[in-house]
């Protein structure tokens, strides 16, 4: 089920790093034979429990020297050390290569890839806590361009690592502290899974989180939210609970989702064909709301070497329309990045940046420890 719609997900996100050009005259085709792994699986060892207690495991946490989460445009500045919610962020798919099923979990490149996909999306976090993102030993892109069983093995082990850090990190967070939940794309598959597994489980958990930011990936809201232990997020200071979005811009072609996420079984059971997707809007943080561009905090606009950014407002709108898709209006230009359908997924979180910044601190001001959900 999951893998299905990775399908469809990884092929977008690699016109990031493939190029776009070489997926629209070879398509696909072209991409298996370049990323799928010829080798067999080979089963992953099950990280120790306390593996993850090694700093050295995470690409983000407190006490790690350039702390890549850290980073801030001009004009803004990390929140106090100490203080505020502890923030668990699994990060989007950075292996490429057809070596292995499964990244490994000291490779250079990979981390390197992923340490800035923190530095856009992470750092807007920065402001209401400190962040802690794991490295794990996530699937190759190639894995999620196959039906074969292989496939479906290495999104299970690099979820065992996640699980396992997850477990880290509340142990070194303390048993009291706010929580804030946030992923990306295959971080956001994790992150619902996550939700599922262990916050739908466990109610005093459930409790200790201010938001989970499920962003660039689908959240059915019949058909998954009743079994993720949170509600969707209503309204703009409402807490414990989920938020969502994928971006469009118009003229928007979502149809490369829309068929395959109905092809699908939600964590009820029950088929997801038809039925809405969450959608919160970050500029309002409602559901099913509408913004002009005015209402845009700050959008970052990269570096061509993605390494910086600046933010710029009131630049991109937003409007959540149909199944559950956010529609940013015309294209801005925030990058070579945009996929098929005019699907600006690379962006999710940078279009928004400094709205998101200013929902979690919202949230957390409004958050009440120990409050059901």
């Amino acid at each position: 089920m999951a893998r299905k719609f990775l399908y469809v997900m990884a092929a977008l996100v690699l016109l990031t790093i493939a190029g776009a050009f070489a997926y629209r005259f070879y398509g696909n085709d072209l991409i298996r034979m370049a990323l799928v792994p010829g080798e067999d699986f080979r089963a992953q060892p099950k990280a120790e429990s306390h593996v993850y207690d090694d700093r050295r495991l995470w690409l983000a946490r407190p006490d790690k020297p350039g702390n890549p989460a850290l980073w801030v445009p001009a004009g803004y500045t990390p929140g106090p050390a100490g203080k505020g919610a502890a923030i668990f962020f699994i990060h989007p798919t950075s292996y490429v290569s057809r070596d292995h099923w499964n990244a490994p979990i000291n490779d250079p490149e990979t981390n390197d890839r992923a340490a800035l996909f923190l530095r856009g999306q992470a750092s807007a976090f920065n402001g209401v806590g400190e962040i802690w993102a794991p490295r794990y030993r996530q699937a190759t892109f190639g894995a999620f361009l196959t039906s074969a069983q292989d496939a479906e093995r290495a999104l299970q082990a690099a979820y065992r690592d996640v699980e396992t850090a997850f477990a880290s990190f509340l142990r070194q967070v303390g048993p009291t502290r706010p929580i804030i939940l946030a992923g990306h794309s295959q971080g956001g598959l994790h992150l619902t899974w996550l939700l599922r597994d262990k916050v739908a489980t466990d109610p005093k958990l459930a409790r200790r989180i201010v938001a989970a930011y499920v962003v660039g990936w689908p959240v059915s809201r019949t058909a998954d939210l009743p079994k993720m232990g949170l509600p969707e997020c209503r309204t703009a200071a409402q807490t414990g609970c989920i938020l969502s979005w994928q971006s469009f811009a118009e003229p928007a072609d979502p149809s490369l989702i829309v068929d395959t996420y109905d092809r699908t079984r939600g964590f009820t059971g029950q088929p997801r064909q038809g039925t809405p997707m969450v959608c919160t809007n970050p500029l309002t943080g409602t559901a099913d709301g509408a913004a002009p561009a005015t209402a845009n905090l700050g959008t970052l606009f990269p570096s061509a070497d993605l390494s910086t950014a600046t933010i710029e407002p009131g630049r991109v709108p937003a409007q959540c329309q149909g199944r559950g898709f956010l529609m940013i209006g015309a294209a801005p230009d925030v990058g070579p990045y945009v996929l098929p359908g005019n699907n600006y997924h690379v962006y999710d979180y940078s279009l928004f940046w400094a709205n998101v910044r200013a929902d979690a601190e919202r949230r957390l001001a409004a958050f009440r420890p120990g409050r059901r959900p």
